[in-house]
């Protein structure tokens, strides 16, 4: 008994400590763009912390069998939780006509210093695909995991987008297409130019045989 009521204590001190957090910090942000479309994260709050909990817990077994410092890691996870929920319940990931905007703000790992502020914008054009993963573990609790990838070989794998705890990400991915339609529809520069350099290539190698063809000509009519 004395454990669940210990649960209960911890939940009820996570709740609390948000109720009095988030009303403070409650902030209206205006952006210049239509918002096309808002991605949902408050249904898969509770799945996303049991699910960073249980990786947390899986983590911490494994440094106190290696070194022991995993005891204070299962110490610090009323601290987690609370981080936890805090950064689910901040994140904003929306879809306007030009871009892919995510915004999310999280408590430091010592709460009582502060919060990260974390907000990228994605221009369409610059948009490769958008992947929808989930692990083994992510699906005992039924999260999902969206990464939204960079155009271009210059940029490593670790610069793409990558959010977890999102609701519905199907949808999400079906109103976000790689390139928008109406840069689909305009060629860029670079495309014009490998373009206009295949023609010229197709041209040269068209005049190469049509003279290689006409000097055979030439040779059999000789041979005659």
């Amino acid at each position: 008994m004395g454990s669940g009521d210990e649960v209960v204590e911890i939940e009820s001190l996570e709740k609390s400590l948000l109720s009095e957090s988030v009303a403070g910090e409650e902030e209206r942000e205006t952006d210049d763009e239509p918002v096309l479309y808002m991605a949902s994260f408050g249904e898969m709050e509770e799945n996303f912390v049991k699910y960073q909990t249980a990786q947390w817990v899986l983590y911490s077994l494994a440094l106190i069998l290696a070194w022991g410092m995993g005891l204070f890691m299962l110490l610090y996870i009323p601290v987690r939780r609370y981080i936890l929920r805090k950064d689910i319940r901040s994140r904003k990931l929306y879809l306007t006509p030009n871009s892919i905007v995510y915004k999310a703000r999280r408590p430091v790992p010592i709460p009582c210093f502060g919060v990260l502020k974390k907000e990228k914008h994605v221009l369409l054009p610059s948009v490769a695909d958008v992947v929808i993963e989930q692990g083994y573990l992510q699906s005992l609790f039924g999260v999902y995991s969206l990464r939204i990838e960079n155009v271009g070989v210059r940029r490593p794998p670790s610069d793409d987008v990558q959010i977890q705890g999102i609701a519905n990400p199907s949808a999400f991915r079906k109103l976000s297409p790689p390139r928008s339609l109406k840069h689909d529809a305009i060629p860029h520069s670079g495309d014009l130019a490998l373009l206009q350099k295949l023609e010229e290539v197709g041209s040269s190698v068209k005049r190469v045989q049509t003279l290689i063809e006409e000097q055979h000509s030439q040779t059999s009519e000789t041979a005659d």
